[in-house]
């Protein structure tokens, strides 16, 4: 029996000195990073939650620097926080830096789909979602019919907080109200329905519990043979998300496709929707084919979970700055006026100042979507190879202090003329200065649409009312993370009418 014990524990000695070296040899010159153990990656993710990430890169980068390799179980991550590198592989190098990983197998459910814009590898499927996306709904054409859904939605938001404001003592909580506002405009885009709005609390209330629930699916990545047996309550769980949102989406789809075959319009029917391009969409490498109910309901979920957290996030740090900084506000309704319609927003150069700053230092998500490397590339003095995973720090990049004079200021003056931020691209073309829609070529397509739906919100609710700190109070700029980086303290301000 020692015989067998000494031989069994020499056995799983040299097992775990051929892991390491194995794990050694596969990260060949990756950037620095903290010692992983084999299969079980960095232990700091025992005592820390993977949502934690960017407070565990904070710590990281003032031992190792700006670019950081962690390893999530056996798989490394490389993390790039250095604006010029970031620039090199984004947009000098983007076809190399413009896959994603492999949708996780142990995630997959009989009938789903991993079908979406952002999970797609880089390739013919993807051009072709993206593209459709782009140029089928978000062309300008597109987005200025859909100017009528835009004002029926600012209408009601503006009621509700005025209705809020009433019983409470003039006091409003945004957080909600401003979600709700973005997941109904984006419903409607969606859609081409103008559903009643419990219908639309439904779906919304479904989605929201989804994304919350997806946080705890990392596990499934760290272990994916074992994961939907040792945790199958959360598969199970899954199982269950995924069948609500078949039974919400699918009479919604079929609705609009048997509209379309009849040629006969529904009562409140917009004039073109998202959906109605997924309808007509039809797959080249596939001999034509067109998408299937799953497939559809994948993109549908992804176009309504994509836009409402990212743009109501930013509308509410804009206005907590806003609130905050009483002197811009005053600036602002100034230049907005009373009402501030679509066509009017390019001519207000300080409204769009302030809606930058707001995405400058408080960008929505700390990171990007991962991206996978397609070939074995050396940048930057490291060899990172095919198949690598890197991840790109957004808010180190808006907070840099070499481009940023007095980072953690609010101060929209830097996008005026005169400004450091006057030049700046979004886009990230000629360099990285602040990247809160991503880079190169897999930039968020809605860009534009995000832009919009915030210089109009924020125009129109600053023309409309004044906003001051509730009880007299200071606006708590921490924050806190969940779908989005959000406020740790929902904003709370007294609100006044200016036509008074």
């Amino acid at each position: 029996m020692e015989t067998w014990g000494v031989g069994g524990l020499t056995l799983f000695l040299c097992l775990a000195l051929s892991a390491l070296l194995l794990l050694r040899r596969s990260r060949g010159s990756l950037p620095p990073g903290p010692p992983a153990v084999p299969i079980l990656g960095n232990l700091m993710w025992l005592t820390r939650s993977v949502a934690d990430l960017e407070f565990v890169f904070r710590d990281l980068c003032s031992k190792y620097g700006p670019v950081v390799t962690i390893h999530l179980g056996s798989i490394p991550l490389v993390i790039v926080g250095d604006r010029d590198l970031a620039h090199e592989m984004l947009v000098q190098h983007g076809a190399v830096f413009a896959d994603r990983p492999s949708p996780n197998p142990s995630l997959r459910t009989p009938g789903s789909s991993q079908c979406t814009i952002n999970s797609t590898g880089y390739g013919p499927l993807w051009r072709l979602l993206r593209r459709n996306l782009v140029t089928g709904m978000l062309n300008p054409s597109r987005v200025r019919q859909c100017a009528d859904a835009r004002d029926w939605v600012l209408r009601d938001l503006i009621n509700k907080l005025r209705l809020t404001a009433a019983s409470g003592d003039g006091v409003v909580v945004v957080k909600e109200t401003f979600q709700f506002a973005m997941f109904c405009l984006l419903v409607f885009l969606c859609f081409g329905e103008k559903l009643e709005e419990a219908a639309v609390r439904e779906i919304e209330a479904a989605e929201r519990e989804f994304l919350r629930f997806v946080r705890k699916l990392n596990i499934f990545a760290i272990a994916p043979k074992l994961g939907r047996y040792l945790f199958r309550g959360r598969w199970n769980r899954l199982l269950q998300f995924r069948q609500r949102r078949k039974e919400i989406f699918l009479p919604l789809i079929r609705s609009r496709r048997q509209q379309k075959e009849s040629k006969v319009p529904g009562e409140n029917s917009f004039r073109f929707s998202y959906l109605d391009s997924l309808l007509d969409l039809e797959i080249p490498d596939e001999h034509g084919r067109k998408l299937n109910d799953e497939e559809i309901i994948a993109l549908c979920a992804e176009f309504l979970d994509g836009g409402t957290d990212t743009t109501s996030t930013a509308l509410e740090w804009i206005m907590a700055n806003v609130v905050k900084h009483p002197t811009v506000q005053e600036k602002l309704a100034e230049e907005v006026g009373a009402e501030t319609k679509e066509e009017d927003l390019q001519k207000k150069p300080y409204l769009k100042a302030v809606v930058l700053e707001g995405l400058r230092r408080h960008p929505p998500a700390q990171f990007v979507v991962t991206h996978a490397v397609t070939e074995e590339i050396s940048l930057g003095g490291y060899t990172i190879s095919k198949d690598a995973r890197v991840n790109f720090a957004v808010t180190r990049m808006s907070l840099d202090g070499e481009k940023w004079p007095d980072p953690l200021e609010f101060r929209p003056e830097r996008f005026l003329p005169g400004g450091e931020g006057e030049e700046v691209d979004l886009t990230g073309s000629k360099e990285i200065r602040m990247m809160p829609f991503g880079v190169g070529r897999r930039i968020c397509p809605g860009m534009g649409l995000a832009l919009l739906h915030l210089e109009y919100f924020v125009a129109n609710l600053v023309g409309e009312f004044r906003w001051e700190a509730a009880d007299g109070g200071e606006v708590d700029l921490s924050e806190k993370t969940e779908f989005t980086v959000v406020m740790r303290n929902p904003l709370r301000a007294r609100i006044s009418s200016r036509r008074e």
